[in-house]
């Protein structure tokens, strides 16, 4: 119930690992996001390794994104370095090692987007990214909050809570929980012509889950429009959970009475859970999670529940036995 499989341990990653960050840009022209309309926020991306020489490497990074203002939800850690949250990731879409995304997300074209929102609302529809952003002008916040793995990330997205969103949609009493899915087009994703995964790539959340205000759907990081390589142009961000659930990409978002099958529970279940939520007393069945290391340190740490969530987040979880339900 942790990262993705990975081939090195993040024991391996040396400074000479990380690429410079003009070397990780690969991007279209990306939808000029208004700030009126973002909400800055940080946590972990899916799992990391270590980086790879850029296929364009003179590409300039995506524009920046003005006008926010700090989140009294944020951490006071450090966030990570820019060049390694861009180059260390994965997104299977594009192949499997961890360089991969950085090498060859810049096939994806993510303008225009367009999402559907369907299943169990009273307004269903297709709506493209630009309106959905337009129809969001929230007050500016900076959320500095961190997410772990075997390692762990501290990093500052940009983003429009969840819990704004599915109202619009006005779901029915048959919505109990959220099932996401990520574009499937092989031509952009050349990742999706071997079978690693089921595709498309799937994820869920629970209702009250996903209307928790730690719960956002993201469009940029650092200050700056989202790269391709870590999910453009929108992504969910789920800093408790491990980060496999923070699906890329996005396309589709229903609401369904019944619990929805997710990508990384598929493949193995005995190994990932539906929930995902981060806990150190639920190893993993080949590896322990109870202590994490933090991308650019050499020391461990111990994993905190919940990712140090638990005060806002526990509650979800009452009378709940986490050792099953993982």
């Amino acid at each position: 119930m942790a990262v993705l499989i990975r081939s090195k341990t993040p024991a391996d990653l040396s400074e000479r690992d990380v690429t410079n960050e003009k070397h990780y840009w690969h991007r279209r022209d990306f939808i000029k996001i208004a700030g009126a309309s973002a909400a800055l926020v940080g946590s972990g991306l899916i799992g990391c390794e270590n980086g790879g020489e850029s296929a364009q490497a003179s590409a300039e990074p995506p524009a920046a994104v003005t006008g926010l203002t700090k989140s009294p939800l944020s951490t006071a850690e450090d966030q990570t370095d820019y060049a390694d949250a861009t180059s260390y990731n994965n997104f299977y879409e594009f192949g499997t090692d961890k360089s991969d995304p950085a090498r060859y997300a810049h096939s994806l074209v993510t303008d225009p987007w367009t999402i559907e929102i369907g299943g169990a609302v009273n307004k269903p529809g297709k709506i493209a990214l630009e309106d959905l952003l337009a129809q969001h002008s929230l007050e500016e916040r900076i959320y500095r909050l961190r997410c772990v793995e075997a390692w762990s990330m501290v990093i500052p997205w940009i983003g429009i809570p969840l819990a704004s969103v599915l109202p619009r949609f006005e779901p029915t009493g048959n919505a109990k929980y959220v099932a996401f899915k990520t574009l499937h087009d092989p031509k952009q994703m050349p990742g999706q012509n071997r079978r690693a995964l089921q595709w498309p790539y799937r994820e869920g959340l629970r209702m009250d889950e996903a209307m928790h205000p730690l719960t956002i759907l993201a469009t940029g990081m650092y200050g700056r429009e989202m790269p391709n390589q870590n999910g453009a142009p929108l992504r969910l961000v789920v800093p408790w959970k491990y980060g496999f659930k923070s699906i890329k990409s996005i396309v589709s978002i229903d609401l369904v009475a019944n619990q929805p099958d997710t990508s990384w529970n598929m493949q193995a279940a005995r190994e990932y859970g539906f929930y995902s939520n981060v806990n150190p007393e639920v190893d993993h069945p080949r590896w322990s999670q109870a202590k994490e290391r933090r991308i650019g340190e050499f020391r461990r740490r111990k994993t905190l529940p919940f990712n140090g969530y638990g005060e806002q987040v526990a509650s979800l979880y009452s009378g709940m036995d986490l050792k099953k339900h993982f």
